[in-house]
């Protein structure tokens, strides 16, 4: 029996003000990691009206003026008019750090099989905490990844390029969108609805009435933003889509003065718009010895590799820890019966060929280390329009190096065809 549904996702803005909190986040993290690459960071920020607040824990030998960072960060993502409530220059900005606990360092400093005697290098280094981690990866697109998700980023990201192009210059930071795609048996088929949110001027030229503004802003946005996102992609949009603009009518006053921000408060958008499992942790402000984050991206090379190798069309992998320990509590592989060898068999092939313990995910994708061609930046390029199918970022994690030696791997097994 054929079956049709809808499956909506969405992502922000880089004005957004959850996401303002989380690469500011991340922008300390590079900071600190460009000195010192062993420092252990966990860095919340919260801005509200007129006001950044930075908070957590942070243990480096690293010298960085937060004050500085914080500003810099928020003049880049466009904030630079006191008049609209929050700006670089005219906000507060308070700093309140501790240090690591001493109990949680002493677990990440020495494993307990390191305590237990054990010599492999990669037992050197525990979970910086217990929790579960999910990895997800699907044909549905050229970077595996969902389609509603990977849509809703990039009409998000072309939203954020035409308002600092100059191209709609009335378009200010904060924005939101989301979109619904419609299945059939499994496979996207159309677009049901585009929703675009997004923090404007109150007039426009001679523009002035409410009514005449958004009917400018919604035509704007399908010429400038939806047609250039879709003019590549085989599924488009068509005359039963819906397109939805601004639905409250305006959106003039947004960002910190609109609603209070924090750090890690979008994770769903963070990882794959809901269409898979998530294990709760955030990833912003997070050094990488906190498996939240270095696992939850191994978990995303496990599952893109066994996609990217043909051994599935769906992969979704979870790893568990627990604090001070190097090897995972418990792996699982699932593909929802779209592998052409068992769901056990891939465990196997997970086993042989993949590092999962943190010192080797770190030694793996390098995580310590900021790519010298990347002048300082990493992690805070990956604190919005998700941390992973970033074509636009050369991400270790995103490599599929491995899918070649997993599909010779995979012939000892008996396989079937899928579909």
């Amino acid at each position: 029996m054929s079956r049709r549904y809808l499956f909506t996702s969405e992502s922000v803005t880089e004005g957004h003000p959850d996401k303002i909190c989380d690469q500011i986040s991340d922008t300390i993290l590079d900071a600190l990691l460009a000195q010192d690459p062993y420092s252990r960071v966990a860095a919340e920020v919260v801005v509200n009206t007129g006001l950044v607040l930075i908070t957590g824990e942070i243990t480096t030998k690293a010298t960085v003026n937060y004050i500085d960072l914080a500003r810099n960060k928020i003049a880049e993502i466009g904030y630079t008019d006191a008049d609209n409530g929050f700006s670089a220059t005219s906000a507060s900005v308070l700093i309140a750090l501790d240090q690591q606990s001493p109990d949680i360092a002493q677990g990440v400093n020495t494993a307990k099989e390191n305590r237990d005697d054990s010599t492999d290098i990669f037992d050197q280094t525990g979970a910086g905490d217990q929790g579960i981690m999910f990895g997800y990866a699907c044909n549905e697109t050229p970077e595996l990844m969902p389609l509603p998700i990977s849509l809703s980023h990039r009409v998000a990201r072309r939203l954020a390029a035409v308002r600092k192009t100059g191209d709609l210059p009335y378009l200010r930071p904060d924005g939101k969108t989301q979109i619904t795609v419609e299945y059939k048996n499994g496979i996207p088929i159309a677009i049901d609805t585009i929703l675009i949110s997004t923090q404007h001027d109150a007039t426009i030229g001679d523009i002035k009435d409410d009514i005449g503004v958004q009917a400018k802003i919604k035509a704007d946005l399908w010429n400038y933003v939806v047609l250039p996102v879709f003019a590549d992609l085989d599924i488009k949009p068509d005359d039963k889509t819906h397109f939805l603009v601004n639905p409250t009518g305006k959106f003039v006053i947004g960002g910190p003065q609109g609603d209070a921000g924090l750090t890690g408060r979008k994770i769903i958008v963070d990882t794959y718009g809901g269409y898979s499992r998530h294990g709760g942790g955030a990833f912003s402000g997070k050094d990488p010895t906190k498996v939240d984050r270095s696992a939850a991206y191994a978990c995303r090379h496990v599952a893109k590799n066994i996609v990217a190798a043909g051994l599935a069309t769906k992969c979704e992998v979870q790893l568990s820890y627990a604090i001070g320990v190097a090897a995972p509590v418990s792996i699982l592989v699932e593909t929802f019966g779209t592998g052409i060898i068992s769901d056990d068999q891939l465990f196997e092939l997970i086993e042989e060929h993949f590092e999962l313990r943190p010192e080797g995910i770190l030694a793996t994708f390098n995580l310590r280390n900021l790519p010298a061609e990347r002048n300082g930046r990493f992690y805070q390029d990956v604190a919005a329009y998700g941390h992973f199918g970033r074509a636009d970022l050369d991400l270790p994690w995103e490599q599929t190096e491995k899918a070649a030696t997993l599909k010779a791997a995979a012939t000892k097994f008996e396989t079937t065809t899928v579909g």
